[in-house]
This record gives structure tokens, C-alpha cells and sequence, in this order.
């Protein structure tokens, strides 16, 4: 007769396996603290009003305040771990539950900033290091030009003499091990991050948001080989908490406080069935040597609405050249042209 009330009690505990935390918020952007769960679905909808822009449908969630309208961030900065429910990374960290932990996507997010500061070229980067897969739009190109994306060139930074493994402190992660090692890769990658931007300080300044979507699943692949309770897997928890707020540490004075850092902590994502969507797209500038396919943009509300525009614009002057070189061609010189009449009648008068 119990049977039930377990079922439910084990689904509500598989659903709140996740976390969102806001390591980072300018004094203008208000997260309230409280114990409010948030649709994982919707973690994209709050990253896009914190940024100031407008969603489809409301979200009627109270975590997230009103804040400044008229001063939005000029930086967000998602973060998503996989493989442990909740990362110790903060004292000052705002935390909700999350509930139905589904694979999420920032497109709409960075088509919104396309469209609107599609001139200013703002910094857009997501990555996954471990998946090779990375994505730059505007001046991201120049400022992570010389970022590893590739394992090759991650384990080629590894053994650079200023790589993260002069500063780690002793652990019981060997830098041979393969697993290790992809872990130790995205920590290097963050550092990378951080340090590559900081060479372009300018770029915080100007009025164009830029958004970083990072994806780390090195974690989950420790938990998987040497067990939740393994000594790798807490000391791999450790170093990963630590950097991941020196990581938003650096960010939030990069963009001089203006910046929002989040994480979202998911134990793993139970879509059975369905196709994990990507949430980094694949580009011309950076192209993935794995990957057969070369995807572009998905295509927004307004791009029917550009569309036809341009469509019927280029009808109409199609006939109008139509029309007039017609006529231009049928036009009796003598009697339809104003050049040959007064020509005529001055030949008479004299």
C-alpha cells in the first residue's frame, strides 16, 4: 500500500538531482534567495530577462527580482557540470532547486543578441572542451583565437610550463591518465578563458552583451569510472568547485562587476528517447575536424517577417527596371523626347 507514495518520494528525489546557483550578480540585476524551484526548460528564459530581453511566454518564477531595466549586464556566463547534483563554490552563492533536469539550449538567447547588436559585435562563446565542440561569433574570433578547442591542442597545453598543473595543488589526479587528464583540460580551459580576456579589457566596456555558454562533463566521467565515493572523484569535486569560482572571481572583475555567473549542476540528464540537443553550433571559423555536419543558426520568429520584405522589395524594383527600359526602348525620339524637340526648334529658328 506504500508502493505508491515511494514511487513518488524516488521521483521527486531523481527530479531535484540539480542545482542552479548564481555565483556572480551586479548590484542592479536582484536574485532573490529562497528555496523556489526552477522548470529546468526554462533556465534559458531567466538567462535572457537577467540580459534584458523578452521571452514568448512568461515566467511567473520569484527567484529572479526586477532589478535595474535601464542597466542590464554586460556579461552572463552559464556554466553546466554534469555529475554531481551540487557544487560547493561559494559562501555568498543564491541556489534553487531544479526541477525536471532536461537538456537546455541558449540559441534563442544569442539570436536575440544577433539581432539586436548584430553591428557592435559582441563576444558570444560556448564550448565543450572534452566534445570538441565550440562556437564563436564577432570579436570572439579575435579575442579566443589562440584557445585550445581540440584534445590535441588541450594535452599539448597541459604540458606547457605555465599550464594549470604548475599552480594545482597535490592530488590524487595522475596527468597520465586519460580520464584525468580530460578533467584537468577544462579546468585549463577556464584559466584560458579568463586569461585570453583579460588582454582585451576594452571589450567589457562597450554597450553589446556577450554571453559565454561553457558545457564541463569531465566530472561525470571520473564518476563513472572510479565510483561517486573514490578519492578522485572528491578531489576532482574540490579542484573543480575551487576553480569554477576564481573563474567567476575573474569574470566579474573583467567586466567590472557588471557581470551574472551561473551554474547549473546536474547529476546526468535522463532523456531516454530523445536526441540530447547541442547547444553549441558549429561554425566556419572554427570548424570541428570530427564532426560530419556544418550547422548554421536556427532561423527566429523574425526571419519570415525579413524575408518577405526583402522579397517584395526586390519584386518591385525588378518591374520597375522592367517598365522603364520598355518604354525607354519604345520611345519615339522626335516626338517623346524633350532633348530632340527643343533641338529641332532651334534648327527651325535659325
Amino acid at each position: 500500500m506504500f508502493r505508491p507514495a515511494l514511487g513518488l518520494l524516488a521521483a521527486f528525489i531523481a527530479a531535484a538531482a540539480a542545482d542552479f546557483s548564481v555565483l556572480k550578480s551586479p548590484q542592479n540585476q536582484i536574485f532573490k534567495a529562497g528555496n523556489w524551484p526552477i522548470p529546468g526548460e526554462r533556465i534559458p528564459d531567466v538567462v535572457s530577462i537577467s540580459m534584458g530581453f523578452s521571452v514568448e511566454e512568461d515566467l511567473s518564477w520569484p527567484g529572479l527580482g526586477v532589478g535595474n531595466i535601464f542597466q542590464r549586464p554586460r556579461a552572463t556566463v552559464l556554466v553546466s557540470v554534469t555529475g554531481v547534483e551540487k557544487l560547493p563554490v561559494g559562501d555568498n552563492e543564491i541556489s534553487y532547486p531544479v526541477e525536471n533536469a532536461v537538456p537546455f539550449t541558449i540559441d534563442g538567447v544569442v539570436n536575440s543578441i544577433h539581432s539586436l547588436f548584430s553591428e557592435e559585435m559582441p563576444v558570444v562563446l560556448q564550448l565543450a572542451p572534452i566534445e570538441e565542440r565550440v562556437y564563436m561569433v564577432g570579436k570572439a574570433n579575435t579575442v579566443f583565437e589562440d584557445l585550445p578547442v581540440t584534445l590535441r591542442q588541450l594535452r599539448s597545453r597541459l604540458e606547457q610550463d605555465n599550464s594549470i598543473l604548475s599552480s594545482l595543488p597535490a592530488s590524487s589526479l595522475y596527468r597520465n591518465d586519460e580520464t584525468d587528464r580530460l578533467f584537468l583540460s577544462e579546468l585549463q580551459a577556464l584559466q584560458d578563458i579568463t586569461t585570453l580576456l583579460s588582454r582585451h579589457k576594452h571589450l567589457a566596456k562597450d554597450n553589446a552583451p556577450d554571453i559565454y555558454c561553457l558545457e564541463l562533463t569531465g566530472l561525470e566521467e571520473i564518476k563513472k569510472r572510479y565510483g561517486e565515493d573514490s578519492v578522485k572523484f572528491k578531489d576532482a569535486s574540490r579542484l573543480l568547485s575551487e576553480a569554477l569560482q576564481k573563474f567567476a572571481d575573474d569574470m566579474y572583475s573583467i567586466y567590472g562587476g557588471n557581470a551574472i555567473v551561473e551554474v547549473v549542476a546536474v547529476e546526468t540528464f535522463e532523456t531516454p528517447l530523445v536526441r540530447k540537443s547541442r547547444s553549441i553550433l558549429e561554425s566556419q571559423a572554427i570548424s570541428n575536424p570530427g564532426s560530419p555536419y556544418n550547422l548554421a543558426y536556427e532561423y527566429n520568429f523574425n526571419y519570415a517577417v525579413v524575408f518577405n520584405i526583402i522579397l517584395w522589395i526586390m519584386i518591385g524594383l525588378a518591374l520597375a527596371v522592367i517598365a522603364v527600359s520598355y518604354n525607354l526602348w519604345n520611345m519615339d525620339p522626335g516626338y517623346d523626347s524633350i532633348i530632340y524637340r527643343m533641338t529641332n526648334q532651334k534648327i527651325r529658328m535659325d
